[in-house]
């Protein structure tokens, strides 16, 4: 899943950057209003946590700006006001969901792996190809009975090909869904994490090679 952080607290932004990057997604930080519209018109983001009272372009004018784009793109708004006004007034605006700081990193990640699943097709919390089950929810994967000791950019890496269901995704695809803005694109990266994951998924092997075109399962 790929995720804009939107959050003028650098200490905070970094935070979440570093808790929703341990749970496999890709995560992408700007820190004021018009940065964050220069991101949205270039890359097609899953969700974007959007705090409300931003430098630069209001959140509210952010909020309006992806909505007006008629992308699958959701919306999480944050905001130091948790009053009942305040939530309304948010929502109105066109966000999907609204948290008021302070809050619990559990929740917010769950919050947006529920949004990811209002994405259209939607993706099954458990994913499975024969022997192979992958729980969205838990973060956990297994074989045959056994649990996987995946790292989170492999077990991102399966969940995406599974939710393919047989389509061929290519690496450039695989750099820009599951990787953020730090990945080379003139790197290995993602032939490197295949390789350890067809490694680790034994055999027989799940992960065909596509010449000249990607992977699929």
């Amino acid at each position: 899943m790929r995720v804009l952080v939107v959050e003028d607290h650098l200490e905070l932004a970094e935070s979440l950057a570093r808790v929703l990057r341990r749970e496999g997604m890709a995560i992408d930080v700007v820190h004021d209003g018009d940065a964050a519209l220069e991101r949205i018109e270039l890359t097609a983001y899953d969700v974007v946590v959007l705090d409300r009272d931003l430098p630069g372009t209001h959140g509210d004018e952010v909020c309006a700006r992806v909505i007006s784009r008629r992308a699958p793109t959701r919306v999480l708004m944050l905001t130091a006001s948790g009053t009942l006004a305040d939530r309304v007034e948010g929502l109105s605006l066109g966000a999907d969901d609204y948290l008021a700081k302070p809050f619990a990193y559990a929740e917010l990640v769950a919050r947006i792996r529920a949004l990811g699943r209002r994405l259209q097709p939607p993706v099954p919390p458990i994913l499975t190809h024969g022997d192979l089950r992958l729980d969205s929810g838990q973060r956990t994967a297994g074989r045959a009975g056994m649990r996987l000791a995946l790292t989170p950019k492999e077990l991102a890496v399966l969940e995406y090909l599974l939710a393919a269901q047989g389509r061929v995704v290519s690496a450039e695809e695989l750099l820009e869904r599951v990787w953020d803005e730090a990945a080379d694109p003139f790197t290995t990266t993602v032939k490197a994490t295949i390789n350890r994951l067809r490694a680790k998924l034994g055999d027989p092997p799940v992960i065909e090679t596509v010449p000249r075109s990607g992977y699929r399962i």
